[in-house]
């Protein structure tokens, strides 16, 4: 990997120094170390420089640490937080709203403006204050509103159809909540949330602390 190239790991870990961040000024605290924003995070201090060093963030301050506001305004910026993106999300059933009830995404820069569904029986409805469009507009509203990133909650089955219809339409980047391994063009980002992968992920280290709890 080269210099100027940020790992992955960094990319996962820098939101949640941010939220962090965000706990802290609501605190009122103006200051904090690479040391105390380790241990909140449970990270090493050396993890927490490197990742904020790539994130080209201004320079801490011997025996002060980085400035809180600045700090968050350094991570918003090399995460586009500040620029707030539009998107679609498509296939509104039970995850779908789910996630179009989720507060969290403007924080961190995204703005779902609608959902897109094939069911009669919520088109035309708001869910969670989103308007609720039939997929038959949803090439036009792309172009139209020049929308670059598609969240994709449609059934396993439709995944790979509905990522077709996307890419064509302009989507640049997919978030990808279903089990099916989908292909895009290397023109166009892509980001799988893989919840089976992740359960087993949480239950192989609930396996290793259980294990070594038994050893004592």
């Amino acid at each position: 990997m080269a210099d100027n190239e940020v790992s992955l790991a960094t990319y996962h870990r820098l939101p949640q120094y941010l939220k962090a961040l965000y706990e802290m000024r609501k605190e009122g605290r103006e200051t904090v170390s690479s040391v105390a924003l380790a241990e909140v995070l449970s990270l090493s201090p050396s993890i927490v420089k490197k990742d904020l060093s790539a994130a080209k963030v201004v320079d801490g301050k011997p025996k002060v640490g980085y400035v809180v506001s600045d700090l968050i305004s350094d991570l918003e910026e090399f995460l586009g937080c500040n620029n707030v993106k539009d998107a679609v999300l498509v296939g509104a059933g039970k995850l779908g709203q789910a996630l179009l009830g989720y507060g969290g995404f403007e924080e961190y820069g995204l703005n779902i403006i609608a959902g897109f569904d094939v069911d009669d029986a919520i088109i035309g409805k708001s869910i969670h204050g989103k308007k609720i469009l039939p997929t038959g507009k949803l090439a036009s509203a792309i172009e139209k509103l020049d929308i670059k990133i598609a969240v994709l909650t449609v059934p396993q089955e439709h995944a790979q159809a509905m990522a077709d219809l996307l890419v064509k339409a302009g989507i640049r980047g997919i978030w990808n909540f279903t089990q099916e391994h989908i292909v895009v063009p290397e023109s166009v980002a892509l980001k799988n949330e893989n919840m089976a992968a992740s359960l087993a992920v949480l239950s192989a280290q609930l396996q290793e602390i259980l294990r070594k709890e038994n050893q004592n």
